[in-house]
């Protein structure tokens, strides 16, 4: 059975080093739509992805998170309609979030903006059945399973163009109680939903007739915690062929950082590729674990008749 205090230790942490209650994601430049609603009008044909990630291997109730997104254009691609599916697990706690997408795209100078909004419905719970008190009888403990499902609305803008692209979003705004002890503590946001808000961007470099160079970043912030930074750059060959590397700010204070992360991906054929990272704990939190693991798969439809895919191989 877990452990009640490595739950409570869990949610310091988690606290302390990111300030953060969402799912965190390597290949977040492959993730977007999970991140960012704008994004649902930025491909040009229908695709869908799927990323798992095992944070932290080998420590006892680590994060694990899946994520499932469809995007879909429609009216001339002037609209997308998306879907994320997004599930999180750390210890006893367990969270799914299903969220429907609308995105408008606006012609801006030589690329498009996406101006996205979601609603979402969270289904959040505790088995506190399978923990154990560190103290037997403690009454701020529940007896029972906690369950909740909460309402949200998040918002996005994504901008796009040939060489580049940059992203603001809030995935959900409103304040959820995911508490059960209320009756006990006065503090009555004792454990609530917190806003979440994201900054993205990334550029290509055509650094040959065989070889670009992509820069990404990915800009973190939730409330009373300070900012967290994802910086990757990546090489791709033969526009088929991905190399990339990142580093990851956070860990506890006085920390060098997070984790040093590496990512490898394949298109395969015009409509199918797929991506792998392994994050390196440089962390205090390095000497409990073995690494971090992720890996991502994208299917996209596409004209036969028009040949390589363009920017959603890229962005």
């Amino acid at each position: 059975m877990k452990k009640l205090h490595f739950l409570l230790l869990g949610f310091f942490c988690i606290h302390m080093a990111y300030g953060q209650q969402d799912a965190q994601y390597t290949q977040f430049m492959f993730n977007k739509l999970a991140l960012n609603p704008g994004y649902a009008v930025s491909s040009e044909t229908p695709c869908i992805s799927c990323l798992h990630r095992s944070q932290w291997v080998g420590l006892e109730g680590a994060p694990t998170s899946q994520s499932l997104n469809a995007r879909f254009p429609m009216f001339k691609k002037r609209i997308g309609l998306g879907l994320s599916i997004n599930h999180d697990k750390i210890g006893p706690t367990n969270s799914w979030n299903f969220s429907a997408i609308y995105a408008y795209k606006i012609p801006i100078g030589k690329g498009n903006l996406g101006i996205g909004l979601q609603g979402t419905l969270r289904s959040y719970s505790v088995a506190f059945t399978q923990t154990e008190a560190v103290v037997s009888g403690d009454a701020t403990i529940p007896t029972m399973d906690l369950r909740k499902t909460l309402p949200n609305f998040g918002a996005g803008l994504y901008y796009q163009s040939e060489t580049f692209y940059f992203g603001m979003s809030v995935p959900h705004f409103l304040n959820g109680d995911l508490s059960s002890f209320d009756f006990l503590l006065t503090n009555s946001d004792f454990s609530r939903e917190e806003l979440h808000a994201y900054a993205m961007a990334g550029m290509v470099f055509q650094l040959s007739e065989t070889l670009r160079l992509k820069p990404a970043l990915l800009i973190k912030h939730a409330k009373n915690s300070p900012l967290d930074l994802d910086i990757n750059a990546s090489l791709i060959f033969f526009d088929r062929f991905w190399v990339g590397a990142t580093y990851r700010m956070g860990g506890l204070q006085n920390d060098s950082g997070e984790s040093i992360d590496f990512l490898l991906q394949y298109q395969f054929t015009n409509a199918f590729k797929l991506g792998v990272a392994y994050d390196f704990t440089i962390s205090k939190v390095r000497d409990y674990n073995s690494g971090t693991y992720e890996l991502v798969l994208e299917y996209c439809l596409h004209d036969k008749n028009k040949g390589m895919l363009t920017n959603p191989r890229f962005f």
